[in-house]
């Protein structure tokens, strides 16, 4: 590939975030210029977000770059503090963040929950990970292993995927600086730079308390505030919901317009399955961005299907759903209701109003025992967890999973009720 003859690999990207990144090493900088990495710049880190926050037009590619800047910062701090990490270990954990979303589809979450079943971005980006490296002959062995959690320093799989993790640190002031919502802003320099090791295990500087609780009450306000915003849930559902509908109705026999790679899983039953079929599944997955999707359906927007051509117009021209939260499940007694109104108004079957009115569960959690729990290295020597080292936070709060529950309709019967 082009990108990898050129000679001087050694470059400097300006970011908005944390001003200049430096590509650390010419195996690194093959990886930024592989195909599968640069179809990151065309899917948006915040999926349907910026039908609420305008700004939030970032992408997963600029996501995974400052994860790696972050991640460079992280092991020179603790190297710092006499904990030996090799240079092959250094770059392998780079790698490890640098690919951690290359899993990710269109608009981020949205054929997770549509036409592939029972695969998550993670499993993908585990797949593509292991793909590059039979093409980088065996570079990427070490990168997988801390990916994976197999690799004997266990705190270095911590700084991929933990609660302290680069991931964590990047999204939340990115996801901020574009949206806008302030109240997101964490100071992960500050945090970095209390990082520490403890027999294995990432553990954070008394010093840093202060910042961590920032960092927990900042995280819960950007999953109501943004993550879970009621009108971002609306936009997600237009999408997933015509995307089901494109593929209940590609399954029947209708020839729906779509590039050759959205085509591919539009008629595929299963989306996914094991051995030789594998590699021709990725291959189409690696062609699919955010753009198959926006241009399929603004043409399945004029479809003669009254179900899929009002997802569409929806879509596309932002006439968002009415979502109503609560925290009890909604009655199926009113859905059922609301469905058949809106099989009469539309004059469609019942069973197509599905599409159109649907009720789900959400949940969020910031800080809770299915993660590794947030330990604080005191002055003395002793280790506490930041539910028993905070003065400030009631971590009981945070610890707990918050649920609620949605109900999405089209605007127009609010009108008939």
């Amino acid at each position: 590939m082009s990108g990898y003859s050129r000679t001087n690999k050694q470059k400097i990207i300006n970011d908005p975030i944390y001003g200049f990144i430096k590509v650390p090493s010419d195996l690194v900088f093959d990886l930024i210029e592989h195909p599968y990495f640069q179809r990151l710049r065309r899917i948006r880190q915040l999926g349907m977000t910026y039908y609420v926050y305008p700004g939030a037009n970032h992408t997963r590619f600029q996501h995974a770059l400052g994860a790696m800047h972050l991640m460079g910062q992280a092991t020179d701090i603790i190297r710092s503090k006499g904990h030996h990490i090799t240079e092959e270990e250094a770059e392998a954990v780079t790698i490890a963040i640098l690919l951690h979303d290359i899993g990710h589809g269109p608009f981020s979450h949205s054929l997770e929950h549509s036409l592939i079943k029972g695969l998550s971005h993670e499993e993908l980006s585990l797949m593509y990970m292991e793909l590059l490296n039979d093409s980088f002959k065996g570079k990427l062995a070490m990168a997988i292993s801390i990916f994976r959690n197999h690799y004997s320093k266990r705190f270095l799989h911590q700084l991929v995927s933990g609660q302290l993790d680069m991931d964590r640190l990047d999204y939340l002031k990115r996801d901020s600086f574009f949206t806008g919502v302030t109240e997101g802003v964490i100071g992960s320099d500050r945090i970095i730079k209390m990082l520490n090791v403890l027999e294995d295990n990432l553990v954070v500087d008394e010093k840093g308390i202060y910042s961590i609780e920032k960092f927990l009450i900042a995280r819960r306000l950007m999953f109501w505030q943004v993550y879970l915003h009621k009108s971002v849930l609306s936009a997600d559902q237009l999408l997933v919901n015509l995307l089901r509908r494109a593929h209940y109705l590609s399954l029947g026999g209708e020839a729906l317009f779509a590039s050759p790679a959205l085509q591919f899983f539009l008629n595929s039953h299963a989306g996914y399955s094991q051995g030789g079929q594998q590699a021709v599944f990725l291959e189409h997955f690696a062609d699919l961005d955010d753009s198959d999707i926006l241009s399929a359906a603004k043409v399945w927007a004029k479809h003669t299907d009254p179900v899929l051509s009002l997802l569409c117009r929806s879509f596309i021209n932002r006439e968002l759903f009415a979502i109503e939260l609560q925290n009890e499940i909604f009655q199926e007694d009113r859905i059922d209701e609301l469905r058949k109104r809106v099989s009469l108004q539309l004059n469609i079957p019942v069973e197509d109003a599905a599409y159109l009115v649907s009720s789900q569960g959400i949940s969020n959690y910031i800080y809770t025992d299915l993660d590794d729990r947030i330990k604080i290295l005191k002055k003395d020597g002793r280790i506490l967890d930041i539910a028993e080292a905070s003065d400030m936070l009631n971590i009981s709060l945070l610890s707990k999973t918050i649920r609620k529950y949605f109900l999405w309709y089209p605007k127009f019967m609010k009108d008939l009720f």
